[in-house]
């Protein structure tokens, strides 16, 4: 009877007590070290899986390195980051939630609002990055071809080529759900509703670092560093400014699904040149 009693407000308590790692991460604000770590962590874990079981697995079975980018991030950046918020969330608050541990999610803008945003967000994305290839390309071919990655340097069209046609419509189509949608999203998740939320001591700076060390977190493509900040910077922005994550994850997830259906179907129909 004794241990009946004790039990139940034990495992109660210790459902929803924070580890003393926990309580750190759950912190209202980060220190800039720890939030260094935590942004960069993740991109070192998703290169370290692609050259030792992304690229080789994707070779073995005849599919171009950009299917091994995903299973890469399959791998690593799924639980890590989102594996990293569904634990801080069941220490916090017993069971598996997002409530606590991200900022952001009461979507205070209406669905009217929050389309206004997003739409031209999606516009100005689309168009300074593309307007910033050829400084991509520049920093690429000065600094970076010593990068290992095969594909490095070009886009999704350059890393598919010299594969049957086939191969490369599987190849985009299997990563729609996954680097087009799912991916990104968990990336808002992680770095603007958990990362950039606790960076509160910086005030207006906080998107600024945070758009930053995003960029620096993508180590597979480090000459898209500069042109990734200028592009990218408005969502951030706006989310921090709005208190809507939705406004991020419109601008990110929302982009890279349109570019990647959109491009499926047009290599699927042999629209591409």
């Amino acid at each position: 009877m004794e241990n009946e009693n004790t039990r139940k407000p034990m495992s109660a308590t210790e459902e929803a007590r924070p580890s003393r790692i926990a309580e750190r991460l759950l912190a209202d604000r980060h220190s800039l070290p720890l939030s260094i770590t935590l942004h960069l962590a993740p991109g070192v874990l998703i290169v370290a899986v692609y050259l030792l079981i992304g690229a080789p697995l994707a070779e073995s079975i005849g599919y171009p390195p950009f299917l091994g980018w995903a299973i890469a991030m399959l791998l690593a950046l799924l639980p890590f980051e989102l594996g990293l918020l569904l634990w801080l969330g069941r220490r916090r608050n017993g069971r598996f939630t997002l409530r606590g541990v991200v900022h952001y999610l009461d979507k205070p803008l209406s669905r009217g609002k929050l389309v206004a945003i997003v739409i031209p967000l999606i516009v100005w994305f689309l168009m300074v990055s593309f307007a910033l290839t050829p400084m991509d390309n520049f920093f690429y071919e000065r600094l970076f071809r010593w990068v290992p990655f095969e594909g490095a340097g070009g886009g999704v069209t350059d890393v598919l080529s010299g594969y049957p046609h086939s191969v490369m419509v599987i190849a985009l189509a299997v990563c729609i759900p996954l680097t087009g949608l799912a991916f990104p999203v968990i990336e808002e998740l992680y770095f603007r509703g958990f990362l950039m939320g606790r960076l509160s001591r910086l005030g207006r700076w906080a998107p600024v670092v945070s758009t930053v060390l995003f960029s620096l977190y993508h180590l597979w493509s480090p000459w898209v560093f500069l042109s990734r900040i200028i592009f990218f910077l408005p969502g951030p922005w706006f989310a921090w400014r709005k208190k809507d994550l939705r406004v991020s994850i419109g601008m990110h997830a929302g982009l890279t699904f349109l570019l990647q259906t959109f491009g499926t179907i047009a290599l699927l129909l042999n629209l591409t040149p």
